[in-house]
């Protein structure tokens, strides 16, 4: 079995990131905003923070209540220095529908996450999936892919990413067991431990974008069973997997600003 290692391949995408920033006349700025200081996303946004360091992007890390978020994420969007904005998830403070309008006010352009309607790059956890498979080889042509969950940071710009293959799309209540017919499984419900062992078929690909918190740790939506099996092909290990690369891409966004 094969381990779909993100953190591995961030690092090489991050030495050639690191090399273009240092071609700019000025360093890039990422601003993030978030509404708590709950400590998994406090985790969250210092992994950005560091890997910013890293590459030589400045990331600016506000803390605003959210009544406040909508001015800022204005102001923000005026500053020609400004490459790059994310509003980290989730707002703790605000209300599913009112965050979705939140994203909205992010400048296309300056999306860098890819979650509002108009913005110009896709989700960066889903180009991130995209960038994994493609980086171990795993390819999709005439593959049955299974998509678990249909959200707006992988399930669905993954369908439309991946238009041209056949993949269906489940939600956390449908009939799972089905998944044992397909070729390539990645998850993104939150529910952990949802994909359990005798859902996978031998040969099958897995990749786990789901997060859920469960006393303060971080768990994924499939069942510490599953990564013990020897005959699946391929699984995104427990820490290092997904995570690592929807850093890489999201900042992948912000040096894009600059070079367009």
């Amino acid at each position: 079995m094969k381990s779909l290692n993100g953190s591995e391949v961030a690092g090489f995408i991050k030495e050639r990131q690191a090399h273009q920033v240092r071609s700019f006349s000025r360093k890039p700025i990422l601003v993030i905003f978030r509404d708590s200081e709950n400590p998994v996303i406090e985790k969250y946004v210092k992994l950005k923070q560091r890997y910013g360091e890293d590459i030589g992007v400045e990331v600016r890390d506000e803390l605003v209540k959210a009544e406040e978020l909508n001015k800022r994420i204005t102001e923000a969007n005026r500053d020609s220095e400004v490459d790059g904005i994310i509003v980290q998830l989730p707002l703790e403070t605000v209300e599913k529908e009112e965050t979705e309008k939140i994203l909205d006010e992010i400048a296309p352009e300056k999306d860098v996450d890819g979650l509002g309607v108009r913005a110009k790059f896709s989700s960066a956890t889903a180009t991130a999936i995209d960038w994994l498979l493609n980086a171990y080889d795993v390819r999709l042509e005439q593959k049955k892919i299974a998509l678990v969950g249909y959200g707006k940071l992988v399930g669905r710009p993954l369908k439309k990413m991946w238009e041209n293959y056949a993949v269906e799309v489940f939600r956390s209540n449908s009939d799972l067991s089905e998944l044992y017919n397909y070729d390539v499984i990645v998850t993104a419900t939150g529910k952990p431990r949802l994909i359990r062992k005798e859902m996978i078929r031998p040969g099958c690909v897995i990749v786990d974008a789901g997060t859920a918190s469960e006393n303060g740790v971080l768990v994924g939506d499939v069942d510490d069973e599953v990564r013990e099996l020897s005959n699946i092909r391929a699984i995104t290990p427990k820490i290092g997997g997904v995570g690592p690369m929807t850093v890489a891409a999201l900042f992948e966004h912000v040096i894009m600003t600059k070079t367009k």
